[in-house]
């Protein structure tokens, strides 16, 4: 498998998968993750350093992190080759899989769920409770499931 290129000026920061995480987002919210008068590059470059944790992963049977913005590879104590790599279940210790697995298929079922609180951990050890987060499916132009992505602006250390 080929690594996901980290979002650089090179690859406009991965300006494509940013496009499916807004229209994905719009489409199940009825509103904007950003300025919707801005470019998608514009779009993109603002969310990768955004003060908001930004993530998604694959389809796979076990979905792999496909993308996660500086805040997020903060928090989780990774760098983007860890993060791109890691499947996102390990994002919360074992005791809270269950409720994370459940929120997941809430998602699945109803196209995404809001004011989510949940425990996760870093890479370190590190735990942290994340507060009003929003899971949302990833849906491409004609419909196709892609992931899921989630985005939280508020957190705290435990």
């Amino acid at each position: 498998m080929t690594a996901t290129p980290i979002p650089a000026e090179d690859n406009h920061f991965m300006a494509e998968h940013i496009r499916l995480i807004l229209r994905s987002y719009r489409h199940w919210t009825g509103r904007d993750l950003v300025n919707p008068r801005m470019s998608e590059e514009e779009a993109a470059r603002y969310l990768f350093t955004a003060p908001l944790a930004l993530l998604s992963h694959d389809t796979q049977a076990d979905p792999i992190f496909n993308y996660a913005n500086q805040t997020a590879l903060s928090l989780f104590g990774m760098d983007w080759v860890e993060m791109t790599a890691c499947p996102s279940r390990l994002s919360a210790e074992e005791p809270n899989r269950e409720a994370r697995s459940a929120l997941l298929k809430t998602v699945a079922d109803q196209g995404y769920a809001d004011n989510y609180q949940g425990i996760r951990i870093g890479r370190h050890g590190r735990r942290f409770e994340i507060e009003n987060a929003l899971v949302w499916n990833l849906r491409d132009e004609r419909g196709i499931y892609r992931g899921q992505a989630a985005s939280f602006r508020h957190w705290r250390w435990l």
